[in-house]
């Protein structure tokens, strides 16, 4: 649960608010520190129930929430909700009035670190270099490698706008996650209608993981920093390979930053990598 005592009163209610992505876009990290506010209860483990468990009907959904109190929100988070084709119209049809999170980062960053967790899980795959060309040659993307597919984020979006009007999407940076936890938290809690709890003060910069953890709650003794499998070390990639992958993304950012009148400035990277 979200707080460290279980309340056993308060009762079992469907999410209000869902995290819907993106895989390795920072979803842990949001749902931590959302966590951490007293009016969200949250599961902690990922449901899977609009992509994988859907027949699984309502009532099992329900009941894997938490017990919440009057006021409190629930909340979990399923990062392949963004990408799966049902999952808006199962939402929708759940509550239409279900607010969506997506954490978002840049595609290609995001390709190599979802790259990364699969060659943790199995060594043996073929290089990031092979799956992601269909012919290095003619240096032909693959965009049927679900790395790649997930960061065509305006392709994925245009499925949920069919359903959900863009004022009941919030977009999180995944850069500005990391840089400016608290600023990005704010917006979460004023999206979500909670008072802003989460500030600075929960936050403190961890050099050797590279970013932000949550700084201890008075219950407990250590500080909450995300387990061993996050900010895994990438593997070099061959700059070519990582310039053909931000030419095959710029047209889809693009539009992205259109369709979301946000602009994340994943295109003024470039002299960083």
């Amino acid at each position: 649960g979200g707080s460290s005592t279980t309340p056993d009163y308060g009762e079992k209610r469907l999410p209000q608010a869902l995290i819907i992505g993106v895989k390795k876009g920072g979803t842990r990290a949001l749902l931590e520190a959302i966590r951490a506010h007293p009016d969200v209860r949250a599961v902690g483990t990922e449901p899977h129930f609009f992509d994988r468990n859907y027949e699984k009907g309502l009532e099992w959904y329900r009941n894997v929430m938490p017990k919440t109190l009057e006021g409190q929100i629930t909340m979990e988070k399923t990062p392949s909700y963004f990408v799966t084709n049902e999952a808006p119209r199962r939402i929708h049809s759940m509550a239409k009035d279900t607010k969506l999170i997506v954490v978002v980062r840049n595609p290609v960053t995001r390709a190599i670190s979802d790259y990364t967790q699969t060659l943790s899980k199995k060594p043996e795959i073929p290089t990031f270099e092979v799956l992601a060309f269909k012919n290095r040659t003619l240096g032909l993307i693959d965009a049927s490698w679900s790395a790649i597919r997930i960061g065509i984020y305006a392709l994925h979006l245009e499925n949920w706008l069919q359903y959900f009007p863009l004022s009941q999407i919030l977009f999180v940076s995944g850069e500005r996650l990391i840089t400016d936890p608290a600023g990005e938290m704010a917006k979460v809690q004023d999206f979500l209608g909670l008072k802003r709890i989460v500030t600075e003060k929960h936050f403190y910069f961890n050099k050797t993981k590279g970013f932000p953890c949550l700084k201890k709650p008075e219950d407990s003794s250590a500080p909450r920093c995300l387990g061993k499998s996050k900010g895994r070390t990438h593997p070099k990639i061959d700059p070519d390979v990582i310039h053909r992958l931000r030419k095959f993304y710029k047209p889809f950012n693009v539009m992205f930053y259109q369709m979301t009148g946000q602009d994340f400035q994943w295109e003024q990277e470039e002299s960083d990598k």
